[in-house]
């Protein structure tokens, strides 16, 4: 079984972003991410509306991390140390050497190739220094942006499960999509 440590924090960076640590100064940027309802859409996450309940989430990344049961990067510009997206690995499962990855970006960077660029340098770290096997994608079938994206770096559709999730009322379907290190 895998163990992951992730002491000190694995900054990265790729050709024009950093991937880093939030920190507390994220705040206002890590609201208005996770409060916007367009892109939290495909997200099955509750909103988060107020300041409080950002430094909350800030607070609670910092303890998984801290506990190694998952990792997140902010994704910065490397002229600008300013939080656009985030992205990590967030249901690891060491015992089957498998993570599922997750990411979100402001709507001013949506179409540039940040996750694009952000995912190949997290999917790098998974296999080449956490020592996966495989990685795994959960989206929603309309999430057409994010499938491209998982189409790019080479993943491939394992299977649509019909109301897979339940969330504010509704269920939802669940595509999944993986990476075997073989095909990394």
């Amino acid at each position: 079984m895998l163990e992951f440590n992730f002491t000190p924090f694995p900054n990265l960076e790729t050709q024009r972003l950093r991937l880093r640590r939030l920190q507390i100064k994220d705040v206002d940027e890590t609201l208005a991410l996770r409060s916007n309802p367009e892109i939290m859409k495909y997200i099955p996450r509750p909103l988060i509306t107020t300041k409080e309940e950002a430094l909350k989430f800030i607070e609670t990344m910092d303890t998984n991390i801290n506990s190694n049961s998952l990792i997140n990067w902010g994704i910065t510009t490397k002229e600008e140390d300013r939080l656009i997206g985030m992205i990590g690995y967030y249901r690891m499962k060491p015992e089957n050497y498998r993570a599922e990855v997750g990411y979100l970006l402001s709507a001013e960077f949506q179409g540039k190739g940040i996750i694009t660029e952000s995912l190949a340098k997290v999917i790098q770290f998974g296999f080449e220094e956490m020592g996966l096997h495989s990685i795994e994608a959960v989206i929603d079938p309309d999430n057409f942006a994010s499938e491209k994206v998982l189409l790019k770096t080479n993943f491939i559709k394992e299977g649509h499960f019909k109301e897979h999730q339940f969330f504010d009322g509704k269920f939802f379907d669940s595509v999944f999509y993986s990476l075997l290190k073989k095909n990394f």
